[in-house]
């Protein structure tokens, strides 16, 4: 049984999901876009001045860029795909979102910021 055979909607709904995480993921990548990001968008002032909004806009693009082509891989081999490997696909998503947190919460931080916790 491949993807195709367990496809219940219409193929423009993945398309059209496709193409908005692609925008979206051009425009963190680009560095801006920060409003995006909900618990950054969603922070006090003093919370967001610990972190590089530049970098952390080019870490979430990235990771939105990943689970992009994960799911253009999925749409574009669709008919030759086993079905079992969309259980694959969404942990690898899922592992994908966990990086994302991660790095967001450390390299991200700007550094002065790290510093000071080591002390």
């Amino acid at each position: 049984m491949t993807l195709a055979d367990t496809q219940n909607g219409p193929d423009w709904v993945i398309w059209a999901v496709f193409i908005l995480i692609g925008i979206l993921s051009a425009l963190l990548l680009s560095g801006h876009g920060k409003w995006l990001i909900a618990g950054y968008n969603t922070a006090s002032e003093k919370e967001r001045e610990k972190y590089d909004a530049k970098k952390l806009c080019r870490t979430v693009g990235a990771g939105l860029a990943v689970a992009d082509v994960i799911i253009l891989i999925m749409e574009l081999f669709e008919d030759v795909l086993p079905a079992s490997l969309a259980g694959i696909a969404a942990m690898l998503i899922f592992a994908d979102c966990l990086v994302m947190v991660i790095l967001g919460n450390t390299i991200c931080k700007k550094k002065n910021d790290r510093i000071d916790k080591r002390k």
